[in-house]
């Protein structure tokens, strides 16, 4: 499998936040949002091809319940639930990060953290290229979603960039079905603490009276926008 990175951080978003974890961020995905704060993993894939062996050893260094399988997109990597699977025979609390793009094909995994995209995130065509048209067609796919919903414990986390995103959030959600509310985080888009600590004033007020979950982004607060984190 093509490797990214292998790191120990703590989780920095959603309902572990503050978790020691170990990550494995794969190379690759199939999508290309305009905010991305990965694309070393993502728009220009760069990694270390290592054996499932490899990874899970490397893995084990840490000695850490927790791991987060990432990307990129890691539901597009070759092996991916082979690993998944050899992790959690080791006894590892496994989550995956995915946009939910992808079906689960029964994956063993004990919370997907599922973050959709929205329109936000669509690059444009003098960024992207034919990759904006294909980013838009390809980031949200409701009939997956629900299949990850139904199949294990799931978290919705959005990626919020203006107040106009909310319209769409609830659409999703109506469309997707019930999901219950203490699932569903709303998380400021930023790469940077200034910028993220402007946004958290108003969505957070928004989550008060919507009674959705806010969702900081611990990692850029510890570490700015730094690999390994």
């Amino acid at each position: 499998m093509l490797i990214s990175e292998i790191f120990y951080s703590l989780q920095g978003e959603g309902m572990l936040i503050g978790m020691p974890s170990v990550f494995v961020r794969t190379a690759g995905c199939n999508l290309r949002c305009r905010w991305c704060d990965t694309p070393y993993a993502s728009w220009k894939p760069e990694g270390e091809e290592l054996s499932l062996h490899e990874i899970v050893e490397r893995v084990s260094e840490y000695k850490c319940h927790h791991v987060v399988l990432t990307g990129g997109e890691p539901m597009i990597a070759k092996g991916l639930p082979d690993l998944a699977a050899q992790l959690r025979a080791k006894g590892h609390h496994i989550t995956i990060e995915t946009a939910g793009t992808v079906l689960p094909h029964g994956i063993a995994c004990d919370l997907a953290s599922l973050s959709p995209k929205l329109k936000n995130s669509t690059p444009d065509e003098h960024s992207a290229g034919a990759w904006s048209g294909r980013h838009e067609e390809r980031r949200y796919a409701p009939d997956m979603i629900k299949a990850w919903l139904k199949s294990m414990e799931c978290q919705l986390k959005f990626v919020v960039s203006s107040q106009e995103d909310l319209e769409e959030i609830e659409n999703i959600l109506s469309e997707i079905g019930a999901v219950e509310r203490d699932h569903l985080f709303l998380m400021p888009e930023g790469i940077d603490p200034i910028m993220l600590r402007e946004r958290s004033k108003w969505l957070a007020e928004i989550c008060r009276e919507r009674q959705y979950r806010f969702a900081p982004r611990l990692q850029i607060e510890l570490y700015g926008n730094t690999r390994g984190t």
